[in-house]
Formats: structure tokens, C-alpha cells, sequence
């Protein structure tokens, strides 16, 4: 096949994925119906190399993660994270209920190896997927290695109509008491960032237009660079993912200004760094048959049923010690499922669909938005990387 033909097919998947969420307001991921796709074209003509000879071979998809993971430790502001420490708290209660529970229940029913391949993806995004679907696949296990990628594809229809049902229920009581004057509108963090010339302390005498996109590159690779040299350094004494690493380097970077907030998105190579990442991810399927996926079908569900019980239960003890309702604790929790942009989309039709009154609306996005949002980021961006870069050891 030639290089271009495969390029705009996986592609035009990714597009058809995309329509089908938009139409159906993000009810339908567009990483499942993008996933079945990819499944259909392996079974029926798709070449096995088709990501590989559409321009993104493994070495590629490597460097994307070391600029993505760098560039999403630039996105943490600690000062929203200090204002919602409730919500930090609860989110990292509800991963705590997915990992002991699993491991309680789960390693009764499948094997260890199957679990800690389970946990990454289920709580985190395509990062984490990748991670564990590399780590198995270098083990040996074919089968989990695909497995990481489909748990990663399904998880969102369990998370997307729980989180609508929880904050519908948490909408209607905080409408209640707004309506008997028990609650007024909560004033949201200023979202203003400081411009570039501000946020980069280092480089404050640099005049803006050197301030270029390779420039912007140049820094990301850099702090890549050393995440990866400090990990190889300290592996005599302990092994450390140098993707987390690079996590912990790009908070480090932003916040003594050797980087701005969200480096590759100024540099014009957020789109294209995802865009190849999911086509790598998807990749990994070509290696799934229709008999491997009636073999992980049961695991799959099972897993996703156990760690979403453990994830309710703990976030629920959390929500009750810090005086936050069930059903907001349980909803914020549930963002591991599937992030930003779905927790701002969910939570907007959640509000839209509660009231027409644009003061309502109002109140109801200050008490449930911000905590949805700083969730999302806490789950996909920060926790289910270092639970990745800690997993793959066990393999």
C-alpha cells in the first residue's frame, strides 16, 4: 500500500471516530468506534504494517510520548490544585479503590500479570495505554498487550452515563437549596494565564520573536532529555520510568520559567503528536483476532465492573470524611474513566439539561465545574502515568 493511501485511511478513521462522538454529544467515544474500525480493516484488508507505513513507526511514537508527557507536566497549576484539595483528595481515593480492590478480587479470578496490565489504562488515557501495551508486548504477552489498548477503548461507556446520573442527582440538589436561598454562586479562579514573556523567568531578556517553535521543541527535548539521562543514572539503585520523570521535569521546568504552559500546543505539534499516538495505539491491534477478543471479553468486563465498585466505595468513605456528597465524590472519581475534554462536555449537558435559567446555569457550573475539570486533570494527566511507569516494572 502506498504510503499516502495508508496515511489518509487511518486517518479518515480517526475523522469518522470524531463525527460519531460529536453527533451523539460524546455518549459514543470516539476512541471505541475509531478502535472497531481499525479491528475491521485488520481483518479484512488492512495491511499489518499500516501505521508503519503511513509514517509512524515505533522510534516516532517514542519521541511523541517524551514531548507529550514533558508538555503535560506544564499544565499543572498548583494554585487550582491547592483551592480544590478536596477534589484532589476524592480522585486519588477513587484510584486507590480501583488498584486495592482489583488486586483483592481481581487476581482471584485472572492472573496477577492480567491485572496489572487492567489498572493503568483503566484510570488513565492514551499515555498510560500505550505504556502498559509496550510493557506487555516486551513480556511476551500478546494478549494483554492488546488488551491494554481495547480496556482503554471500552472504558468510557461505563464512565460517561454513571457521571451523567451523578451529577444530575448532585445538579437537582444543589438547584434545591439555591432555590430555598441555601447556596449562592461560587467565585471560579481567575483562568487568565500570564503571556509568554511572563511565564518564561529565564528567558525574560530573549526577545519575543526568537521565541520560536523550534526553540519551543528545542527545550521540550531538552527536559526529555535529561528525565531519560537522571532514569538511566539511578537505575544501578532503582528503576524509575523516565516518563515520569519527564512529568516531574516539566512541573519543575514551567515553574522556574525555563517552559511555558502547554510548550507543544504553542508550537503548533499538539494535534500532530496525538493524532500519531492514537494511530501507534491502534496499531497494537493488528495483532488481535476474533478469537483474542472473545478470550479478553470476560476480563475486560469483569474488570472494569470490580475497579469501578472499588473506585465507588472508596471515593464514597472520602466524600463523607470531607463533607462532599456521594454523588459529587462518585462523579469526580469517574473522570479517571476518560478525562478532559468529556468532563467539560458531560457537566455542561448535565447543566443545560437541569434548567433554563441562566442565573441557575450559573451557580450550578461554579459548585460542579471546576471540580470535574481539576478531577480530570488529576486522573488522566498525572496519576495514571507514575501508576504506568510503576506497573510496567512488574512485568
Amino acid at each position: 500500500m502506498a504510503q499516502m493511501l495508508a496515511l489518509a485511511l487511518i486517518i479518515l478513521i480517526l475523522f469518522i471516530g470524531e463525527i460519531v462522538s460529536i453527533r451523539t454529544k460524546a455518549w459514543i467515544p470516539s476512541i471505541f468506534i475509531s478502535g472497531l474500525l481499525f479491528l475491521i480493516g485488520y481483518w479484512t484488508f488492512f495491511p499489518t504494517e499500516i501505521v508503519a507505513t503511513a509514517g509512524v513507526p515505533p522510534v516516532v511514537a517514542s519521541m511523541l510520548i517524551y514531548l507529550l508527557i514533558t508538555n503535560m507536566g506544564t499544565l499543572l497549576s498548583i494554585r487550582e490544585l491547592k483551592q480544590q484539595w478536596r477534589t484532589v483528595l476524592i480522585s486519588l481515593a477513587g484510584i486507590l479503590g480501583v488498584v486495592v480492590i482489583l488486586f483483592a478480587i481481581g487476581t482471584l479470578l485472572f492472573s496477577f500479570e492480567t491485572v496489572v496490565v487492567a489498572i493503568p489504562p483503566l484510570v488513565g488515557g492514551i499515555v498510560s495505554a500505550l505504556l502498559m501495551s509496550d510493557a506487555a508486548s516486551a513480556a511476551g504477552l500478546t494478549t494483554l498487550s492488546v488488551f491494554a489498548v481495547v480496556i482503554y477503548v471500552v472504558q468510557g461507556f461505563a464512565g460517561y452515563p454513571l457521571t451523567s446520573i451523578m451529577l444530575k442527582k448532585e445538579g437537582r440538589r444543589l438547584l434545591g437549596k439555591y432555590r430555598n436561598n441555601e447556596l449562592t454562586e461560587k467565585k471560579m479562579a481567575a483562568t487568565e494565564q500570564p503571556d509568554e514573556q511572563q511565564e518564561l523567568k529565564l528567558f525574560s531578556k530573549l526577545p519575543a520573536q526568537y521565541n520560536t517553535e523550534f526553540f519551543k521543541f528545542f527545550r521540550l527535548a531538552l527536559v526529555g532529555y535529561l528525565a531519560y539521562l537522571v532514569s538511566t543514572l539511578v537505575a544501578p539503585l532503582f528503576e524509575i520510568s523516565p516518563f515520569v520523570l519527564c512529568l516531574l521535569f516539566g512541573i519543575i521546568a514551567r515553574s522556574i520559567g525555563f517552559l511555558e504552559r502547554h510548550p507543544l500546543q504553542k508550537a503548533n505539534g499538539f494535534g500532530f503528536a496525538i493524532m500519531a499516538l492514537l494511530l501507534y495505539i491502534f496499531d497494537g491491534l493488528k495483532r488481535a483476532t476474533p478469537e483474542m477478543m472473545l478470550e479478553i471479553l470476560y476480563p475486560l468486563v469483569a474488570c472494569i465492573v470490580i475497579g469501578i465498585i472499588g473506585m465507588y466505595l472508596f471515593s464514597f468513605i472520602m466524600g463523607k470524611i470531607l463533607k462532599v456528597s456521594k454523588e459529587m465524590a462518585f462523579a469526580v472519581s469517574l473522570t479517571a474513566l476518560y478525562g478532559f475534554p468529556a468532563d467539560y462536555i458531560i457537566t455542561q449537558e448535565v447543566i443545560e439539561s437541569l434548567t433554563d435559567d441562566e442565573k441557575e446555569r450559573e451557580v450550578l457550573t461554579s459548585h460542579m465545574l471546576p471540580s470535574m475539570l481539576v478531577a480530570g486533570f488529576v486522573t488522566v494527566t498525572i496519576v495514571s502515568v507514575i501508576l504506568a511507569g510503576i506497573f510496567v516494572g512488574f512485568l
